[in-house]
């Protein structure tokens, strides 16, 4: 097997708590997105778009629906066992003291033997919950150019949110001479994307003096990054110029997937140059009754629509039925709405459904803009007639 030079380290193992109802039986990167992926699908494609073959996933929370997802990897081209392939790395306690994953880093040195089987250059560290499309090769060209040890790939992000991210100030030259992680006020507004290049050498060494630590909370952002800058580390930002969104909360994972719906949207899933791919179930077409009516959305394979969709996001296997009216709202797979329903400015979860004559959501005009989101959880079911107000947060009881 040719040795590679660059290995990407997944992390896919967070509960993702903030997504509330869509991640209580699910890990967030299997979370539905955009009607056809699975929010996975982005980084796995980067992945296969830049030719990095080689490709550990580390799993931890609710890890049967991702594991079963990814399987082998051959919807990503990611199957073939003599360039490396794609690898479920779940935490396992060995002969040391072996636990479940304590933090971003501790999870990467957990696979430090994953890694030294290949014994690669460059380790590429992604995040399994984040939507963009990247060629990572870029930003590794940019890595050697520079002759860096440490390279964050960073993006532009409002003042007033920079507190919700890392956040670095660069010199002229785009080394980093500081990096704070999530800083209550700071006067840059460069924030990493949670992509980082590591020469296999330094991460290696960082890893272990990391792990040595009492006292550090094994955090690539909160630990390694500072340590290594005071140590000296030749660390640099490498700035992305595409579309990024992280979606760990329901107001981000809202508009993103609503950012999809407008024309001329940077993240282009039409893009043949660029394709996302995913391991959907097959389905027949979908179908459209002779009184639907369905204006400005997007409407997957398998869905049967009888009523009107406006600005929403139906994805595979979605039952829409007669006289239903929804509107900027997001149906995750096989959820079904039944006659009479209204739905407004809400997440409806996988095979949850809506009986006859309900009202859920804000009634009346309102925008995407507007908060207020309701979230139906995956499977639950709301009983005929229901009324639920705008922005609630419905489970099913266990």
């Amino acid at each position: 097997m040719k040795q590679p030079e660059c290995v990407a380290l997944l992390l896919a193992g967070g509960q993702g708590s903030r997504l509330g109802g869509l991640t209580r039986n699910r890990a967030k990167p299997a979370v539905s997105f955009c009607g056809k992926y699975r929010i996975i699908d982005f980084s796995l494609s980067n992945c296969t778009y830049s030719n990095i073959n080689t490709v550990g996933i580390l799993i931890q929370y609710k890890p049967f629906l991702l594991n079963s997802y990814i399987g082998l990897g051959s919807a990503w081209d990611l199957d073939n066992p003599f360039s490396g392939g794609v690898h479920i790395l779940p935490p396992f306690l060995g002969n040391s003291e072996g636990s479940w994953y304590n933090g971003t880093a501790n999870a990467v040195f957990q696979n430090y033997e994953f890694i030294n089987f290949y014994n690669p250059k460059y380790v590429i560290i992604l995040s399994g919950d984040h939507v963009y499309k990247m060629d990572y090769n870029l930003m590794l060209k940019f890595h050697k150019q520079k002759n860096s040890e440490i390279t964050i790939a960073t993006i532009q992000v409002p003042q007033e949110e920079a507190s919700r991210f890392g956040i670095l100030t660069v010199d002229k030259d785009e080394r980093v001479t500081d990096f704070k992680e999530k800083p209550l006020q700071s006067d840059s507004n460069l924030a990493s994307m949670g992509v980082y290049i590591f020469n296999w050498a330094t991460l290696k060494q960082a890893l272990i003096e990391d792990d040595e630590n009492f006292h550090s909370e094994n955090d690539f952002g909160k630990n390694i990054i500072p340590q290594q800058l005071g140590d000296g580390a030749r660390v640099y930002a490498y700035n992305f110029q595409g579309y990024w969104r992280d979606v760990g909360t329901i107001e981000s994972y809202y508009h993103a997937n609503m950012e999809s719906l407008r024309e001329g949207h940077f993240l282009n899933v039409f893009d043949p140059k660029f394709r996302i791919f995913s391991n959907e179930d097959i389905f027949p077409p979908h179908f459209m009754g002779s009184a639907a009516k369905i204006e400005n959305s997007l409407v997957c394979n398998g869905c049967i629509v009888h009523g009107n969709v406006s600005n929403s996001i139906l994805a595979s296997g979605v039952y829409v039925g007669k006289g239903v009216q929804i509107k900027d709202s997001i149906l995750l797979p096989y959820a079904k709405v039944h006659d009479g329903s209204i739905i407004n400015k809400t997440i409806i979860g996988e095979k949850a459904e809506i009986l006859g004559q309900c009202i859920v959501g804000a009634e009346g005009q309102s925008t995407p803009e507007q908060e207020g989101i309701t979230v139906i959880e995956d499977y639950h079911i709301i009983p005929m007639g229901s009324r639920i107000e705008a922005g609630e947060n419905v489970y099913r009881t266990r």
